[in-house]
């Protein structure tokens, strides 16, 4: 990919101004994209695969590298029409723009502690070489310091800052940006072809990648079919709010008009991204420090059999068998399976955490780290570590007809089927146990 990179970087001269796509790959309503094209002439949009990341995946069917390269694809069409392209890099972002001499580049915030660690080394070499590094608020509605406390300190309780958030919204925070009017700034160029997955190092995923609509009846019904998993009662968004391929903007236009009950998730989400930012040390330790003192089991066997969806419980079975197979799981399944890895099996939940990095299509940092620390107890306004879900009572109430369960767990109710690795009420006296034990030190 050397070469590649090499007779890319000569087609970028000293008067071309950069727009950086990352978690935002889309023309239309793209805060950066806008900003470049109002602000500069001959704007090169630009994507990098971005080897530090990629080298880190386990799997070459990785279904997220094949939604990016698809999202590029569907750009690359549409800058087509315009006479433009985008130019496609692969290999650590530094290094290639140390390469570079852009009049300017435009990007839109990463929060991520990765993501914020690259921002600052690529704004270095820029700045070395006077050429300017804009980015702005695009991945989320109210980002950083935005919603915070009379104080000014960061909200560490959802419904408080669920509040706020609402009291300090504006019209202008839902301002569409209509980026997809001015391509017309963009460098005129023939179109350059995209590298193949194969040579980034991947295949194609076999899985089905979600489609870029917002489904608006599911939307409308979204507080009464939420927490049924047999049934299409999600969005299904998820993977677009990871990559930018939907504005959050227009999701939270349609939200307030449509569903609160949907709006509050998109909030949970915001909540999310601003922990991350203020608490970046969440990414690998727990938010609640006392936490890190509990003595898990981290038994490998049992591990493995919740990883397969062979624990004998029915509805954890199959939420971790639908994420197996599909690269997506109910979240009312995601909770029950994050409660039984950390309380029945007493299980790290970095270890889940880790397991649903590498398998779910939508996974996002900010948002499952806070998941699966709510699950556990450790992290900010989690549930109380006496709280532990009976996966039984579970599947009663979420799957009666056991419809769900059926799906994924074809063999339930036969011979076949796995015996309970871990008694119910055994586990759920032994992590209260423990709990208590570790966190009363």
């Amino acid at each position: 990919m050397t070469e590649r990179n090499h007779s890319l970087l000569e087609k970028i001269d000293p008067n071309t101004c950069i727009f950086w796509f990352r978690r935002d790959l889309r023309l239309k309503d793209n805060r950066g994209l806008f900003q470049a094209l109002t602000e500069q002439g001959n704007v090169q949009p630009i994507f990098i695969f971005d080897s530090n990341i990629l080298e880190q995946l386990e799997d070459s069917d990785d279904a997220r590298v094949s939604f990016i390269h698809e999202s590029l694809e569907h750009i690359q069409a549409e800058l087509k029409k315009v006479g433009a392209t985008i130019l496609v890099f692969y290999g650590k972002p530094v290094d290639i723009f140390k390469k570079m001499q852009p009049a300017a580049v435009y990007a839109n915030h990463d929060y991520e502690p990765y993501g914020i660690e690259r921002d600052a080394a690529v704004e270095k070499v820029l700045s070395a070489r006077k050429a300017g590094f804009k980015t702005f608020k695009d991945l989320v509605v109210l980002e950083k310091s935005e919603v915070t406390k009379d104080d000014g300190k960061p909200y560490t309780v959802f419904t408080p800052y669920s509040r706020k958030w609402l009291s300090v919204l504006k019209d202008s925070d839902l301002k569409e940006c209509p980026s997809e009017k001015h391509l017309d700034k963009l460098k005129k160029h023939s179109q350059v072809s995209l590298p193949t997955l194969e040579q980034i190092g991947f295949t194609r995923t076999k899985l089905a990648l979600p489609e870029r609509i917002i489904p608006a009846g599911v939307v409308r019904k979204y507080d009464k079919t939420r927490d049924i998993p047999s049934i299409l009662g999600t969005s299904r968004l998820g993977i677009h709010l990871r990559f930018g391929t939907v504005s959050i903007r227009s999701l939270v236009v349609f939200a307030k008009k449509e569903n609160k009950t949907w709006l509050n998730e998109l909030i949970w989400r915001e909540f999310y991204q601003m922990i991350l930012f203020h608490f970046p040390h969440v990414a690998g330790a727990s938010f609640k420090a006392a936490y890190d003192r509990i003595e898990w089991r981290n038994n490998v066997k049992e591990f493995e059999a919740w990883c397969a969806g062979k624990t004998g419980y029915p509805m954890v079975d199959a939420g971790m068998r639908e994420l197996n197979q599909t690269g997506f799981m109910h979240n009312r399944a995601r909770m029950i399976v994050a409660s039984f890895l950390t309380k029945h099996l007493l299980i790290d939940w970095r270890w889940g955490e880790a397991y649903f990095a590498r398998k779910l299509m939508d996974f996002e940092l900010a948002s499952n780290n806070g998941g699966w620390q709510w699950a556990a107890g450790s992290g900010c306004d989690a549930a109380p570590y006496f709280r532990v879900f009976n996966p039984t009572l579970q599947m009663e109430k979420f799957d009666p007809k056991l419809d769900y369960v059926r799906r994924w767990v074809p063999e339930y109710g036969s011979k076949d089927y796995v015996k309970e690795i871990v008694n119910h009420k055994m586990a759920r006296d032994r992590v209260i146990k423990v709990y208590k034990e570790a966190l009363t030190e």
